[in-house]
């Protein structure tokens, strides 16, 4: 007996008059809008410039979703390609199938080119925007719910997701939903960064290397558990050994940038104040503060003050002799009269 479950939507599209609104692009939307807006709060404290996170997403955006349904086209290409299907079917990305390494790729491809025009250091670009993104993969991760795809093995968990559509081949039923165990597992993510980034201060593309890393860890055994169509090597998905490669890329790459590059960058964009401005650190060349100055002047007017002090005293104990001067000569005068 089902005493509960994640009821799955009756359809993925709601039509407002004669505009669709598909459950799947809308994720993707909000997703983005929430990267670039986190983004830019990141950016500003780290000393950027207002906007330049969003100037920079219009080319990361269009790249990323390009490289995402590339992978998914190129891994799945006989959903498209194969005996009775229709090649028109690759373009049509509203109807799901995005890979999170294509869009990550390409679109990193996106927003080396813009962050170049505005010589920006990339690294930079990408630990402020870490956080953000993994919080979009959150929110379009929604997506798949929508469209009742990519869900896990069956189950009679409470938190189950019931599938209630035959279309392409699926099955209805009960199973783990597994967009939702990513949905919160790139959650956990984007606030292992912000954390690890306050504490450490991660910089030169560290903390999006960490990013990479978390997700990959969970994408392994999330992906271990999905029963979707894919292509197996020694047993093992394809997206699982994408992702082992990938963590160990990104594991790599934190250990020797931390040995070469400690620290984090100085300036993130031509132009403005550097971060230990920012914060109000003392920067190179610059005086180590207001109080050394001040006490300068303060000990040059002590010793000013010191100065005058005795030759105020010399003068006051002459006023006194010449006051008693005068007193014993009008003595004088009135015992001669």
């Amino acid at each position: 007996m089902e005493l509960a479950y994640i009821p799955s939507p009756s359809r993925g599209v709601l039509h407002l008059g004669p505009i669709p609104l598909r459950g799947y692009a809308l994720c993707i939307i909000i997703g983005v809008f929430v990267a670039v807006w986190y983004g830019n709060k990141r950016w500003i404290a780290r000393g950027g410039r207002t906007g330049t996170v969003a100037d920079i997403a219009v080319w990361a955006v269009p790249f990323g979703l390009i490289g995402g349904r590339l992978y998914h086209v190129v891994t799945d290409y006989e959903l498209y390609f194969g005996d009775g299907r229709d090649w028109v079917d690759a373009f049509k990305i509203w109807e799901g199938g995005l890979g999170i390494w294509g869009a990550i790729a390409l679109g990193a491809l996106g927003a080396w080119i813009g962050a170049r025009r505005r010589g920006i250091p990339m690294p930079a670009y990408a630990d402020a925007v870490a956080p953000g993104i993994a919080f979009a993969q959150a929110i379009g991760r929604w997506g798949n719910w929508f469209n009742q795809e990519l869900y896990g093995r069956a189950t009679d968990l409470p938190w189950a997701l019931k599938i209630t559509s035959s279309d392409g081949g699926r099955v209805p039923g009960t199973y783990h939903p597994t967009f939702l165990y990513e949905s919160l597992w790139c959650v956990g993510v984007a606030l292992l960064v912000i954390w690890a980034d306050r504490r450490f201060r991660l910089g030169h593309g560290r903390a999006f290397a960490l990013y990479v890393a978390a997700y990959c860890a969970g994408r392994f055994w999330i992906e271990y558990m999905r029963v979707d169509d894919a292509h197996h090597i020694l047993g093992l998905r394809l997206n699982n050994w994408t992702a082992l490669v990938v963590f160990l890329l990104a594991v790599t790459y934190i250990v020797l940038s931390a040995r070469k590059r400690p620290g984090r960058e100085a300036v993130v964009e031509p132009g403005t104040a550097d971060a230990g401005s920012a914060t109000g650190e003392p920067t190179a060349g610059e005086p180590a503060g207001d109080g050394s100055a001040a006490g300068e002047n303060a000990e040059s007017e002590s010793a000013a003050s010191g100065a005058t002090e005795p030759e105020d005293g010399a003068a006051t104990e002459g006023d006194a002799k010449d006051a008693e001067g005068d007193v014993k000569d009008g003595a004088g005068s009135a015992k001669k009269g």
